[in-house]
């Protein structure tokens, strides 16, 4: 794998999992709560979490399974052959080789918003898709810089990102059909005892009072995660090429080149955001505020560029001015 190819950064990985962990104590302490308080109401609720927890595993494998299907379609991107796109496929075929994983797929996007994403369940079911304005020549991206984006994103491949990030997502979808088949047993009545209106109010009231707690932390969690992920894919690029310095350069001239897109077309792109080497959002001053870096799904332009430096000096290099 990828990964024995590059050295182990032992604090993200720590706050991976215990970000991992806590997303599980959340899931198990809603379900936990949504069975005691429908058996206070006197309501079958077996069956209930039954059918929430295959129905939601269904929509999740069905997405782990389809995920690069269903980003090309949302991106509007084409599969490419290494004739139709020689340089591009030249440099992934290099990547694969330093990494020592299986070529994906590659596709380009037609969009004037400079960007690149990967996802696929394992290295041998994946795509990477880089959009025509990141290839067309208007950011001046060196090879190196473009090697950088490349190793980056090849890197979410390697480690299985996907996977990991369909898992943690795999709770929240479960807890939200739980919710709704909870209202909707209480409000047909499906397994209520008579006809005691306000213990049924009492019993909803409830539900909702837990449930906008667990999709607040779940939500949190979820983006923390995918911030560690991303800061993880940087380091690994980075280390892979051995060029921190190239893909530092390339997020700021990325990032540049994202500010100029027009609010319209940032929104539409949003829906790939936790797939895009950058987000699709416009970044104030120091990368927006304390809300927005809470709630994004990458973690902010001034991070990546400290970690970055971090790997340069530990490699022995000198950052450039």
């Amino acid at each position: 794998m990828a990964r024995t190819r590059y050295a182990p950064d032992r604090g993200l990985t720590v706050r991976m999992t215990a970000t991992m962990f806590l997303l599980g104590l959340v899931f198990v302490a809603f379900v936990a709560l949504i069975i005691g308080i429908m058996s206070a109401a006197h309501t079958s609720s077996a069956a209930i979490v039954l059918v929430a927890v295959v129905f939601g595993g269904g929509l999740a494998i069905a997405s782990l399974f389809w995920s690069d299907k269903i980003a090309l379609a949302a991106a509007g991107a084409q599969l490419v052959s290494p004739r139709e796109a020689p340089e591009l496929h030249g440099m992934v075929d290099r990547l694969c080789a330093l990494a020592d994983m299986d070529k994906p797929k590659v596709a380009i996007a037609r969009s004037p918003m400079p960007n690149a994403f990967a996802t696929g369940r394992n290295s041998k079911n994946s795509v990477l898709c880089v959009t025509t304005a990141m290839l067309d020549g208007h950011l001046n991206l060196t090879r190196e810089e473009l090697e950088g984006v490349l190793a980056h994103e090849l890197s979410h491949v390697a480690h299985k990102d996907v996977q990991v990030m369909t898992i943690a997502s795999l709770l929240a979808i479960i807890a939200g059909l739980l919710v709704r088949f909870a209202f909707y047993s209480e409000l047909f009545g499906g397994g209520r005892r008579g006809n005691d209106n306000q213990n049924a109010a009492l019993v909803m009231l409830g539900i909702m009072a837990v449930s906008v707690v667990v999709y607040a932390v779940s939500f949190l969690l979820i983006r923390l995660l995918s911030r560690y992920r991303e800061l993880a894919a940087d380091r690994s690029g980075a280390l892979l090429t051995g060029q921190p310095s190239a893909l530092k350069s390339a997020l700021i001239k990325v990032s540049g080149g994202m500010a100029r897109i027009p609010n319209q077309d940032l929104r539409a792109a949003e829906p790939l955001n936790a797939f895009y080497f950058a987000p699709a959002m416009k970044l104030s001053g120091g990368g927006g505020g304390g809300l927005s870096r809470i709630f994004s799904t990458h973690p902010t332009l001034e991070r990546r560029i400290q970690e970055l430096d971090k790997i340069q000096k530990q490699l022995g290099q000198v950052a450039p001015r």
